[in-house]
């Protein structure tokens, strides 16, 4: 605006500045942020610019670089930060490298340069190699040696293209992926990955791998801890809304408190570009002489901002980081049908043809349809503000935004906001709690409340999918199945719903969309937990985003995956009609595999730059029965932030149910409880091995030095009763040579083989069998298989011969023998081997004893499913039962207050439930016994099934 800068910026005149003109914003977080404004000299070179910086800034590959990448990083910055000579300071790398001053001397030395703070080095002193010397020198790593000696470098300074190959399929493979669509690596494939590492070429070159190899390979992109492909767009976004979590803001606009502080056009902005799909306006009567409507917290100390600025921000930045529906979620207490009718003309001008006026045509508003996807409704803007009734005509409903006054809570959720100075009180439809003990209380200290304007019918024509109506039951809403209509919770009543209803707070959310939001006591505009009604499967679980408490990391950490698109698929039975979900479950649900998860923190590199004793902590959050606060805390390191290592025993998490729904977060802490880093990752895309956890900001910014170095293991869990089932089902052939080998030790003790040597036995066989003990061979393949010492023909011609007579038979058979022990040249056991039909017969029994294995395994896993399924029904049926008696109990608790009431009921009561928990204890054991007798059973018959086989095969 200033003519004098116009002037001196717009050297070259090349067209106009406006679209010259490139503005970078950073800062640490949404709200404290800076703004870098450059010039182009044309349009064409500010739009490339702004593209590519943008893309920079958005890149989820370079978000989740490898630990490699980051090191690399911290040498570009090193040589990017030269004297005028161009020579590297020593004071950057004492900076960069700041907490052991003694140690980045003793490195330096160690790569013969100079250690002085003052001195510099050339740049072609300070190569990569020389750099990663240094780092090895500053931070050396025993452990990493370990586990090189550990697996197989015992003897010698490498590990072979196989140990290699068996480490990275054995250690690091995930168990839980198919070994059809994702099969261990080859050893061709293992040499890439060598000839990739090993710095040394002729070591690379025999498929050999040293240590340095070793731990550039565990440092490199292909051992992330997450796979990239989950960070990709890798969900289906073709089914309903409804089967989405939605990345929600809560009163978007507000920078500091819910009472006072900035209101801030720019929040929209930001908000929209971290991911966020939904966004909340609070609209407001505008008392200037323009009339414009305002966006604010009513009757707050907060600042008003333009309506008209922040549809204008919304619609500049809705679609940048992903193609998805924006849903606008609008408060509107705007009691001026003028106003509102300006609002409305905003939309449909500022957005375009982005907004959507009519319902599309597959998806009419009707009972029954479901909602559109959000493939469907790509590059769409839905508003959600309440729609006008049908039955009351124009000038009624004017009538009524001039009478209109309110005797319930505002969706505000933290102080009451007449829509005017005068206003009185009305009735409010939904959308926003109808908590009256939050409300008698807000009353007392507000002295009156606001509600919503009755919506006009220019503000009712945007509104379509998402229509705000007041909750009442679920039955209710069941029974009119309106996809399209949606109710907002305040966490308090939606905490109320989840822990009085939960199974069919899922089952309604598998049809129509909820919104929960923080209560209005949290004046500071912290959060509660999202994690608790994503278990309930609510779609718009609104945060506070300019808070950045653990509550606003873990919804961070959640919506970072699937593209950063801002929709999550739920899991498959918070979708399907035909399941059902108990969100306090506690065993293993039906059609749901539960994971095992080990983690073992190995050690820490460059956590602090102070010299200061740093430790670790892990917790995991999913299902109340998942997650576990500080479920672990390492040993506090001694003044040692630069390589700690712990190697402690590993926390285990023997059960996760919902593994989908739970993440892990491993984060540092310096001595003292001051916060260094986390990391929060989802446990369905934690890859197991040896990783290093490279730590973000408390804003899921990734910090360039500090990481963690874990083992982790992840397995689909075994409850202890089938552990060696499953062991049998994931290793056959290990399986079946111990049950051959304990046959043959219970040979001795078993009734049969008594009774078989009490027999006589006839010469010929005794000697036949003789041999044929003489000539067992070693396990092959998993089967025992029998040789004799003569080759085939031979002995077949031994047996064909006719006996003159049964006396003489036996001599003649021993003749026989001795001439063919004499005459005939013995072959070696490998000999044999070789040949045609032995191998053919092996194949032969091994596929037998394979396909009876199977059978067995079958059958044992049908038993397995049909206890699960008795068992989850004793326990459903327990805490029915339970939860009947303690509502009586509750009841009557009331009834005691009375003069009249009997004091004998408690007594009684608890009888109830000590009887009912002794019949489910007793149930329990009884199941448990038939399972393990029923299991006893078809292990015997396995047993002497195989047995028989292999007595057939001899």
């Amino acid at each position: 605006q200033d003519p004098k800068l116009r002037e001196l910026l717009d050297v070259g005149n090349i067209g106009r500045l406006e679209h010259r003109m490139i503005t970078v914003v950073y800062g640490p977080d949404l709200v404290n942020i800076s703004y870098l404004n450059l010039v182009a000299f044309q349009e064409e070179v500010a739009k490339e610019w702004t593209n590519e910086v943008f893309n920079l800034a958005t890149n989820l590959l370079a978000q989740n670089m490898s630990r490699d990448a980051f090191l690399e990083k911290a040498y570009t910055k090193l040589k990017l930060q030269v004297t005028p000579e161009g020579r590297i300071p020593l004071k950057n790398i004492y900076r960069l490298f700041s907490a052991d001053r003694k140690r980045v001397e003793t490195a330096l030395e160690a790569c013969s340069l100079p250690s002085s703070r003052n001195d510099s080095i050339p740049q072609e002193d300070f190569t990569p190699e020389v750099y990663r010397v240094f780092l090895n020198h500053l931070c050396p790593r025993p452990e990493i040696d370990n586990i090189f000696s550990e697996f197989g470098a015992k003897s010698r300074p490498y590990l072979t293209v196989d140990q290699m190959m068996d480490f990275i399929n054995i250690k690091q493979r995930d168990p839980r992926l198919n070994e059809i669509l994702y099969p261990p690596l080859k050893q061709e494939q293992v040499q890439v990955l060598i000839e990739k590492y090993e710095p040394n070429t002729s070591l690379a070159t025999k498929g050999q791998i040293s240590v340095d190899g070793f731990m550039r390979y565990l440092s490199g992109e292909e051992n992330g801890v997450v796979s990239p492909e989950k960070l990709d767009l890798n969900e289906d976004m073709s089914q309903p809304l409804s089967h989405y979590f939605i990345n929600s803001s809560h009163n978007t606009y507000l920078t500091a408190g819910q009472l006072a502080g900035n209101s801030s056009v720019e929040m929209y902005r930001q908000v929209l570009l971290s991911g966020c799909r939904c966004v909340e306006l609070d609209c407001w009567k505008g008392r200037t002489a323009e009339e414009e409507p305002v966006i604010t917290h009513g009757f707050t100390m907060t600042t008003e901002i333009s309506f008209k600025e922040v549809i204008e921000a919304i619609a500049e930045c809705a679609f940048k980081t992903s193609p998805f529906p924006i849903l606008l979620s609008f408060e509107n207490h705007v009691d001026s049908p003028k106003q509102q009718a300006k609002m409305a003309e905003y939309c449909r001008l500022i957005f375009g043809d982005a907004l959507l006026m009519e319902p599309l045509e597959k998806y009419p508003l009707e009972s029954g349809v479901p909602l559109p996807s959000p493939m469907d409704l790509m590059y769409k803007i839905l508003v959600k503000n309440k729609k006008k009734s049908h039955k009351s005509s124009e000038g009624s409903s004017k009538k009524k935004l001039s009478e209109q006054v309110s005797n319930t809570c505002s969706d505000s959720s933290s102080v009451f906001e007449p829509s005017s100075p005068g206003a009185g009180e009305a009735d409010t439809e939904s959308d926003d709690d109808d908590d009256d003990d939050d409300c008698k209380k807000s009353s007392m200290d507000e002295g009156t409340a606001g509600s919503e304007a009755m919506a006009t019918e220019e503000m009712s024509n945007l509104v379509n999918y998402i229509q705000p109506v007041k909750f009442e039951s679920f039955e209710i809403s069941k029974k009119r199945n309106r996809s399209f209509e949606m109710s907002s919770f305040v966490e308090t009543k939606g905490l109320e719903q989840l822990t009085k209803s939960p199974v069919e707070f899922v089952e309604y959310n598998k049809m129509q969309l909820s919104r929960i939001y923080p209560k209005g006591t949290r004046v500071d505009s912290s959060n509660y937990m999202p994690q608790l009604f994503w278990n309930a499967g609510c779609q718009m679980v609104a945060l506070n985003f300019q808070t950045v408490d653990l509550a606003m990391q873990i919804n961070m950490g959640m919506y970072e995956y699937n593209g950063k698109s801002g929709y999550r698929l739920k899991p498959e039975f918070m979708r399907r009609p035909d399941k059902h979900f108990d969100p306090f479950t506690e065993g293993i649900v039906d059609g749901i595999v539960a994971n095992t998860l080990s983690v073992k923190i190995i050690s820490g590199q460059f956590l602090s730059d102070k010299k200061v004793g740093t430790y670790v902590e892990v917790d995991m959050f999913g299902l109340p029965v998942d997650t576990r606060r500080k479920a672990f805390k390492t040993k506090t390191s001694q003044g040692n932030a630069v390589n700690p290592v712990w190697e402690e025993e590993p926390i285990v998490f023997k059960k996760v149910v919902l593994p989908s729904l739970a993440c892990l977060r491993i984060a540092a802490y310096e001595e003292g409880g001051k916060f260094i880093g986390h990391r929060i990752l989802p446990v369905q895309a934690i890859r197991p091995g040896y990783h290093y956890i490279c730590l973000r900001n408390e804003r899921n910014q990734p910090l360039m030095l500090p990481a963690v170095f874990v083992y982790i293991e992840v397995k689909d869990y075994v409850p202890d009763t089938y552990a060696d089932v499953i062991e049998a089902l994931s290793n056959p052939i290990r399986y079946v040579n111990l049950m051959e080998q304990r046959s043959k030790q219970l040979a001795a003790l078993t009734l049969e083989d008594e009774e078989a040597i009490k027999k006589e036995p006839d010469p010929g066989e005794t000697s036949s069998e003789a041999l044929s003990e003489a000539g067992t061979t070693p396990a092959e393949n998993g089967v025992n298989h029998t040789t004799s010492l003569a080759p085939k023909p031979p002995s077949q011609a031994i047996h064909s011969q006719p006996a003159p007579g049964p006396g003489k038979a036996p001599a003649k058979t021993e003749d026989l023998i001795h001439s063919v022990l004499t005459e005939v040249e013995a072959q070696t056991i490998e000999e044999l081997k070789q040949q045609k039909s032995f191998v053919k017969l092996q194949k032969k029994h091994y596929k037998e004893m394979k396909e009876l294995v199977k059978r067995h395994h079958k059958k044992t896993t049908d038993l397995i499913k049909e206890h699960t399924t008795k068992y989850n029904e004793i326990q459903n049926d327990y805490l029915r039962r339970r939860a009947a008696l303690e509502k009586t109990a509750r009841k009557d608790s009331k009834k005691k207050s009375e003069p009249s009431s009997p004091d004998h009921g408690s007594s009684t009561i608890e009888q109830d439930l000590a009887a009912l928990d002794a019949e489910m204890t007793q149930k329990l054991i009884d199941l448990k016994d038939k399972q393990q007798q029923q299991l006893l059973n078809l292990r015997q018959e396995q047993y002497y099934s195989g047995k028989y086989r292999n007595r057939e095969h001899l």
